[in-house]
Parts: C-alpha cells; structure tokens; sequence
C-alpha cells in the first residue's frame, strides 16, 4: 500500500512540474540540446500538440511510473531501475516509429505531389497557386501543410516565408529538396519549370522504388535484432513473479550483473543496426 501511494505521489508531482515547464518553452535559438532535439522529433513525426516539455515530462512519468511497477512486484531494485529506464525510453521509441512511418508514407506520395503542381502550371496556375491547390487535390496525408500553406501566402504575400513554413511543417528531407527546387524554379522562372518539375517527380519515384525495396530485404536484420534484444528482459519479468528467485539480483553482484546485460544488450542492438541499416537523409536545407 505504501508504494502505490508512493507511485500516485510521484506521479502527480511529476504532472504538476511538467505543468509549470511546458508552458515556458524558449525560443529555438536559445532551448537546449534536449528540448531542440525533442521539438525535431516531434516535428518529423507530425505532433504539433505536443510541447518539448511536456514529452520530456511524460518521458519522467512513464520511467517512474515503470520503476515503481516492477519494484512493487519484485521487490528489487536493480530490477526496478532497468525497466524504469526501459519504460522512459518508450515515448520517444513510439515517437520516432511514428516518424519513420509517417516520412515513408511522404516518400511515396511526394511524386504525385509534384505531377500535381505540374499538371496545374501546365494549366496555367501561378506556382503559389499550383501549390496552393495541393491542400484541396492532393494527397490527404499532405493535404494540412500545404492547405496551411495556401493560408499563410494569401494573408502575407511572401512566397519564401510561406514555403520556410511549409518546410518547418512538413520536417521531410525529401520535402526540403522538392520546396527548394521549387524556390528555385520560382526564382528562375522561364519555361524550364515543366521540365525540371518532370525530372524531379522521375527522381523521386525511383528513389522511392529503390529504398522501399532496400528496406523489404533490410526488415529481416531489424526484427532480429529487436526479438534477441527483448528475450532476456523478457525472462526477467517474468521470474520478477518468483519472490525467492528473483531476490538473488536485489545485490551488488545481481546489480553489477544486470548493468552489464543492459550495456551489452544497447551495444549488440546499436551494432546490429549500423551492420544493417540504410542510410538516412538528412534535412541539410532547413
């Protein structure tokens, strides 16, 4: 009883600071390391309601939440710590698996995107309009942005300051090549634009076609890495259930011993991944 009373008390307090922090975000020039890489993260996944605070702060909650949970059944606390911290990495693993899924689902859709804005220059249509009219005909999944986009020219007129937050929107590598070609196809101008706009929906759909099937044959390595990585964590929760077996880790030894595993099983799974992984683009036009 006194530690769910502890787990209710931390978690509320947890709640109250992260009240008073998420409301006082800084600036993007002036926030830290951790807030401006947890306002990345949560840009590329699309999750605009989220302030870094707040995720820092649900981070914290879930780790302490995780840490009483597993100390309350095992009763040990080196078992307690390493699934509090397994359980505080969670959001932002859930995170970042938003994100890649939502930059793939980009990837496929940024061809059709393009053939759209040039169907409606070759109609006549201004390039702000062409992508303008995106956010009614285009794809629903980038429909928003570019809707926004549309918004945000109608009442200022700037074209560069529109397509700035388009980019800051989207937060797609690929997006930033298709806006700053298209920035510079508006710069430009001339009758090269229908042109440069085919050869770019050409580029991006056989880059597309290539990486998806890189992945495919990639997903193999992945999964393996993540099932051998799971299964000894898994068989500590459940021997956690055994009073009298799982004691013999609440000691220095038992604690040494579960630290090592931990670093072991971070180094074999980093590794695992670098042996296997493609490489990813980087958003260098920001």
């Amino acid at each position: 009883m006194g530690l769910l009373i502890g787990l209710f008390f931390g978690v509320g307090l947890l709640l109250i600071i992260a009240a008073f922090v998420a409301p006082a975000e800084a600036g993007p020039d002036k926030e830290g390391w951790l807030r401006a890489k947890s306002r990345e993260l949560l840009a590329s996944a699309g999750i605009e309601g989220l302030t870094p605070g707040a995720f820092i702060g649900a981070c914290l909650i879930t780790g302490v939440a995780g840490f009483l949970l597993m100390f309350l059944v095992s009763r040990a606390l080196p078992v307690g710590a390493v699934f509090g911290l397994m359980a505080g990495w969670m959001p932002i693993a859930l995170v970042r698996s938003r994100a890649r899924r939502r930059l793939g689902e980009f990837r496929e859709l940024w061809p059709d995107v393009v053939d759209n804005v040039a169907s409606a220059v070759r109609a006549g249509l201004s390039l702000s309009e062409a992508l303008a009219q995106v956010g009614e005909r285009g794809p629903v999944q980038l429909r928003e942005p570019f809707r926004r986009f549309g918004a945000d020219y109608a009442s200022t007129g700037r074209f560069a300051e529109s397509l700035d937050r388009l980019k800051a929107r989207l937060a797609d590598p690929v997006g930033d090549r298709v806006v700053e070609a298209l920035r510079i196809a508006r710069e430009v101008g001339g009758g090269d634009l229908g042109r440069l706009l085919r050869s770019l929906s050409t580029f991006l759909r056989d880059d597309a076609r290539t990486r998806s099937e890189l992945e495919s044959r990639q997903s193999w390595s992945v999964n393996g890495a993540r099932v051998a990585v799971a299964a000894p964590w898994l068989v500590l929760a459940l021997l956690s259930f055994q009073g009298d077996v799982i004691q013999r880790y609440n000691t220095p030894v038992g604690a040494v011993i579960i630290g090592l595993g931990a670093v072991i099983c971070v180094i074999a799974y980093r590794v695992m991944l670098r042996i296997g992984r493609l490489p990813e683009p980087e958003r260098v036009l920001r």
